[in-house]
C-alpha cells in the first residue's frame, strides 16, 4: 500500500501576545516558577476581529497559496476544534466561506462546491481525530485516485480572568495537507487509543434563572447608590410575560431558565493531569502491543520502543507538559529490561499497590507515591538526556505561543522540525512517536516516518521568525480583549481575514460576516 501522511503544516497565530513576565506581575505570581518551571514565555492573544473560523481560514490561506493547490481538487477539509461558534452550523462552513471569497476570482464561483466539510469536537484530540479520519479517506481512494484532503485546527485557549489556568492561555489555528506520498511524514496504520468518560475539563452548558439575573442587576444598582424597594425583584419576574424582554426574545417562550454557554471551562488541573498520564500510557501500551502484532519491533531482543522514536511530539498544553507526563511512558517502555534495574537501584522500588491499604485514603497515599516515583524518573540522567534529545525541541514555539488545545501536537511538531531543520539534523527514513490527549478522555498513540524531501517543505516555514515579528500589549489590553469590550482591533486587519459583523436581529441574527482585509 502506498505511504500516506502529511505534505507541509502551515501556522496562523494571532499578531498581539502577552508576555510572561507582565502578566506575573499583574496576578502577583512568580515569573520564575511559570517561566522555569512551566516553560512559559508568552501567551498569544486574538485581536477583536480573529475568531476561530478567522485562525483557521488564514492557516489554510497561507498553505493553499503556498503549494499552489487548486480548491477543486480538495475531497475533504475537518475541523477539529473545541472554540466552535456555533451550536448547529459547523465553524468550518464560515472557514470556507472566507476561501470562496478569496479564490472564486482563480478557480471560479464555487470552487469549493465539491469539498466535505465538516467540525470534530474532542477537547484537544479533535484534529487528531480529523487527522486519523482522513488518512483512512486518502489511502481508502488508492494511488490511483490521488485524493486531497486538508485538516484544519483552530482554538482559542481561554480561561477565567484570575483563574489558576490563566497563565496556560494561547490561541492559534493551522493546517495539514494529507495525501499520497508525503512530502513531509507518513503515518502509518498503526494507533494505540485509551478512553475514558471522566469530567478533568469541560465546557457544558449552564443554566442561569431570570431572577438570579435580575437579582444581580438589582443589587449592582443598590452598590451605586440606587434606591431599590424590596421584593422588586419578585415583582418584576411576574410582570415579565407582557414585558419587552420577553417580546424580543430573551426567555421569550416563557421559561424560568435560560442555557448559558462559555469559552472558559470547568476544569481541575491536578487531576486532568493524572487523567493525561494515565490516558496517553494506556494507549501507548495499546499502540505497544499492536507494533509488535505488526512486527514493527521485537521486545524479546530487549528493543525499546521508544528509543526507536527520534523525535517524540506530544500535546502540551504548556510547554513542559511533555516533559512531566512522559516519565509514566519511559517507565512501562523499560520495564523488565536491562536498564530498569539500572533505574531501581537509583531511585528505589516502584511503589506496589498492595503495600497500601484498600480505603479512599489508602488510594490517595498511592497516588502520592507514585507520583513521587515518576519525579523520580524525571530527574535521573537517563530521562533527562532521553528527554534533551526526544521531547525538548517540540516545547520552544508553545512556550511563545501558549496552549492552542487541537493544535498543539501539531505546533510541537513544527518546532521539532524547524529546530532540526536549523540543526541540519538528519531525520530522513526516521521514526517520530507521536502522543495526542484530548480531556474527557482520550489518548491517540502512533508514529510517522520521515520523508526524504521534508527539508524543502519546513524550509519555508519560518515559524520562529514569524513569532518574533508580533506586537506585545499591556495588561489594560489584554484585560479589554479577555472581556470583549474593546471597540476597534487593536492591529487594522491587513493581508488576513476578519470578522466584520455579527448581525442582531431578524432571520439572520447571530449570523458571522467575514472579508479578506488585503
Amino acid at each position: 500500500m502506498a505511504e500516506v501522511g502529511i505534505d507541509d503544516i502551515a501556522i496562523h497565530f494571532p499578531k498581539l501576545y502577552f508576555d510572561m513576565k507582565d502578566f506575573a506581575e499583574m496576578r502577583g505570581a512568580d515569573f520564575g516558577k511559570l517561566n522555569k518551571g512551566l516553560g512559559l514565555t508568552a501567551m498569544s492573544i486574538p485581536d477583536k476581529h480573529e475568531d476561530t473560523a478567522t485562525m483557521g481560514a488564514n492557516a489554510v490561506t497561507r498553505l493553499l497559496d503556498r503549494n499552489g493547490i487548486d480548491p477543486s481538487n480538495i475531497g475533504r477539509m475537518y475541523l477539529g476544534t473545541e472554540s466552535a461558534l456555533d451550536g448547529s452550523k459547523p465553524t468550518a462552513t464560515y472557514i470556507l466561506d472566507m476561501l470562496e471569497q478569496r479564490y472564486s476570482k482563480q478557480y471560479g464561483k464555487d470552487c469549493f462546491r465539491n469539498c466535505d466539510v465538516v467540525d470534530m469536537t474532542f477537547a484537544c484530540i479533535g484534529a487528531v481525530d480529523a487527522l486519523h479520519n482522513t488518512l483512512d479517506w486518502v489511502a481508502r481512494g488508492g494511488e490511483e485516485e490521488n485524493r486531497l484532503g486538508i485538516v484544519v485546527f483552530s482554538d482559542n485557549a481561554k480561561y477565567d480572568l484570575e483563574s489558576s489556568g490563566e497563565y496556560t492561555q494561547g490561541a492559534g489555528g493551522g493546517a495539514l495537507i494529507v495525501r499520497h506520498n508525503p512530502r513531509l511524514i507518513s503515518i502509518p496504520d498503526r494507533w494505540g487509543v485509551s478512553t475514558t468518560p471522566v469530567h478533568d475539563f469541560f465546557k457544558p452548558r449552564r443554566e442561569v434563572s431570570i431572577k438570579s439575573v435580575i437579582t444581580h442587576v438589582l443589587q449592582l444598582a443598590k452598590e451605586t447608590g440606587h434606591n431599590v424597594k424590596e421584593g422588586l425583584a419578585d415583582r418584576m419576574v411576574k410582570h415579565l410575560p407582557e414585558s419587552t424582554v420577553r417580546r424580543l426574545g430573551i426567555f421569550a417562550h416563557g421559561e424560568e431558565m435560560v442555557s448559558v454557554h462559555r469559552d472558559e471551562p470547568i476544569f481541575d488541573g491536578a487531576f486532568s493531569n493524572r487523567c493525561y498520564q494515565e490516558a496517553v500510557k494506556t494507549a501507548f501500551l495499546d499502540f505497544q502491543r499492536r507494533a509488535k502484532k505488526q512486527g514493527r519491533y521485537d521486545p524479546k531482543k530487549d528493543e525499546i520502543l521508544t528509543e526507536q522514536w527520534v523525535r517524540i511530539i506530544m500535546h502540551l498544553p504548556y510547554a513542559f507538559q511533555g516533559k512531566r507526563m512522559f516519565p509514566d511512558v519511559f517507565r512501562h517502555d523499560r520495564r523488565e529490561k536491562p536498564i530498569w534495574d539500572e533505574l531501581i537501584a537509583e531511585i528505589g522500588t516502584e511503589p506496589r499497590y498492595v503495600d497500601f491499604e484498600d480505603t479512599p485514603e489508602g488510594e490517595i497515599e498511592y497516588d502520592k507515591a507514585q507520583d513521587a516515583f515518576r519525579r523520580a524518573i524525571s530527574k535521573t540522567a537517563a530521562y533527562q538526556e532521553f528527554h534533551a534529545a526526544s521531547i525538548e525541541k517540540g516545547q520552544r514555539a508553545s512556550s511563545l505561543i501558549g496552549n492552542q488545545y487541537t493544535g498543539s501536537i501539531f505546533l510541537a511538531m513544527m518546532s521539532t522540525f524547524e529546530s532540526d531543520y536549523e540543526d541540519n539534523s538528519l531525520l530522513e527514513g526516521k521514526y517520530f512517536g507521536m502522543c495526542g490527549y484530548g480531556s474527557g478522555a482520550k489518548a491517540k498513540v502512533f508514529e510517522g516516518l520521515v520523508s526524504a524531501k521534508w527539508r524543502e517543505v519546513v524550509a519555508s516555514w519560518n515559524l520562529f521568525e514569524r513569532l518574533a515579528g508580533r506586537q506585545a500589549i499591556d495588561k489594560m489590553t489584554y484585560e479589554s480583549l479577555h472581556k470583549g469590550i474593546l471597540t476597534e482591533s487593536v492591529l487594522e486587519p491587513s493581508g488576513e481575514f476578519a470578522l466584520v459583523e455579527i448581525e442582531s436581529e431578524g432571520v439572520r441574527e447571530g449570523a458571522r460576516t467575514y472579508s479578506w482585509m488585503g
